[in-house]
């Protein structure tokens, strides 16, 4: 069987890469550059808690090495706080690193991995599918044919894997611009974000109605500024000038201290390709979409376009074709990233119109602080991770579905589990080796070896159950599970989303939500035999 080939090198395309080795499937990643990422201090991410997890078992290190986890985030208007939060275990903070860095931790993981072929100096010029494959051209020093069994582009915005396939991409451009300077300097709460609208200085040129600052690494913080409506020039003066004025204000000093490291001017654009699918052929990360408006990042997205699409490849490649499996990727992560462009469309004029009654509406102010960091933190219709609820995968409901507090379709809890040979694991750590994940929630197994329980009770009949299923499965137990009664079994998807909480074992339910789970339909002896078990 052919790898597949991956166009583009950037951190989805190379989380992707990683993400199908963890399935035993080779692929080629075509990298138009010579290898080499250029450090920009100004060009960081945020990634959500669980996105964080899924590059960091990818990477096989702890990105918290190279970037930063806030302690909280706060946000104020003029001169008062408006709102509050100190991150715990309850409430785990958002990673915060450098790009460069981000791809520079999957480079090196990619290096390891003799799976993966990463060819520097090739660009994409050419594509040519047919029945049983895909067929790359590149040009550059390297430039040749390449053979794959399927190819995914994640070759950016101007995506050249898009082009060829015809693939248009509306959207709207330059939804908002930021100034952005990174700088090492003393700040208050140096271990927090935080954002302040309505600054109450007014010392050069159009007011910045909105700074935001994230803190990364060795004192340095990233300086994001709002800018009007327009396409006015950011000079280095003005942007000098913006970072005194602001640090005078914060920290009350005349002349404040800080070096600054880096300057650019980020662009938001909100744009979503009509197709991610043309045959063999697929779109991720900002080939497919760009979205970026109220903090919220596009790159956690594309992170989330890879660990959905990577299982689904795995299973493909290694099973033969599943087209309706292979056809949910587009179903699933169009529509949630569609829903956060319908969000944040809904929210511009609200947000950014400025004066008007909805000035003096009490409580409105906090209202649209509390609506921005939902976009800076990842929560919410801006920015919590979305639920497949709806997807073409979701098995029938069940009579025998058990209440627990997660949503069908939304991401599982990462309690620990007992693994199958005995050890205690996070359930996370489980996730992205192409297998589903079958969770007992059985109180007081912990106190047990796993051999004194494992035969017992229930336990047999649910081992010959998950043996019994459509597609590779693991069981696990789970001393307890959010909002869920002893004896529910919850089915988990390779991509940590929930498919059905089940009261009990349920043999054939558990056969129908796994079917489903994979795309195909099973004969219909080999159901008769799983409900008889």
């Amino acid at each position: 069987m052919d790898p597949v080939i991956v166009v583009g090198a950037g951190p989805v395309g190379l989380a992707l890469a990683l993400a199908l080795a963890r399935q035993e499937v080779p692929s080629v990643v075509l990298d138009e550059t010579p290898g080499t990422e250029a450090v920009r201090a100004a060009r960081t991410v945020v990634l959500r808690e669980d996105t964080a997890a899924f590059v960091e078992r990818l990477a096989g290190v702890p990105l918290g090495q190279v970037g930063v986890r806030w302690s909280g985030w706060w946000s104020m208007r003029r001169k008062q706080v408006t709102g509050e939060i100190t991150f715990g275990e309850a409430d785990p903070a958002p990673l915060h690193i450098t790009q460069h860095d981000l791809t520079g931790a999957l480079r090196a993981a990619v290096a390891h991995e003799p799976l993966i072929d990463l060819a520097t100096d090739s660009r994409l010029d050419a594509v040519e599918q047919e029945t049983a494959g895909v067929s790359a051209h590149t040009r550059g020093t390297a430039g040749t044919w390449w053979r794959g069994s399927y190819l995914v582009g994640c070759d950016g915005p101007r995506s050249t894997v898009r082009k060829l396939q015809d693939i248009r991409f509306p959207g709207r451009t330059a939804v908002e611009r930021y100034a952005v300077a990174a700088l090492r300097t003393a700040l208050p709460r140096p271990e927090e974000a935080f954002l302040h609208r309505n600054p109450p200085w007014r010392t050069s040129g159009p007011s910045a109605g909105e700074i935001t600052a994230r803190p990364l690494p060795d004192g340095v913080w990233r300086l994001d500024w709002l800018l009007p409506p327009g396409k006015d020039l950011v000079t280095p003066e003005l942007l000098i000038a913006r970072i005194r004025e602001t640090l005078t204000g914060w920290t009350g000093e005349a002349s404040p201290a800080y070096d600054l490291v880096d300057t650019g001017v980020h662009t938001v654009h909100h744009r979503v390709a009509r197709r991610w699918r043309a045959g063999r052929v697929f779109l991720a990360g900002d080939a497919a979409h760009l979205l970026g408006a109220f903090g919220t990042q596009g790159l956690d997205e594309g992170l989330r376009d890879a660990g959905n699409l990577a299982w689904k490849l795995g299973l493909a490649w290694h099973h033969g074709p599943h087209e309706a499996l292979l056809d949910s990727y587009q179903t699933e992560r169009r529509a949630i990233v569609a829903s956060r462009l319908r969000a944040a469309d809904q929210l511009l004029p609200v947000l950014r119109g400025g004066g008007g009654l909805r000035s003096y509406v009490p409580g409105a102010a906090r209202g649209h602080d509390a609506s921005l960091m939902d976009g800076h933190l990842g929560r919410g219709a801006l920015g919590a991770p979305g639920a497949y609820a709806d997807s073409p995968l979701a098995p029938p409901r069940f009579d025998t579905e058990a209440p627990v507090d997660t949503p069908v379709g939304a991401p599982v809890a990462n309690v620990v589990v007992t693994a199958e040979d005995g050890s205690f694991v996070p359930l996370r750590d489980l996730l992205g080796r192409g297998v589903l994940l079958v969770v007992l929630v059985a109180p007081g197994t912990v106190v047990w070896e796993r051999r004194h329980w494992v035969g017992a009770g229930i336990m047999p009949r649910l081992a010959a159950a998950v043996t019994a299923l459509p597609h590779r499965a693991e069981l696990l137990v789970a001393e307890s599970y959010p909002g869920a009664a002893p004896h529910t079994v919850l089915l988990v998807r390779p991509d940590g989303h929930l498919v059905t909480a089940l009261s009990g074992v349920r043999p054939a339910d558990l056969y129908t939500a796994a079917e489903a789970t994979v795309g195909g339909t099973a004969p219909a002896g080999a159901r008769a035999e799983a409900g008889a078990r």
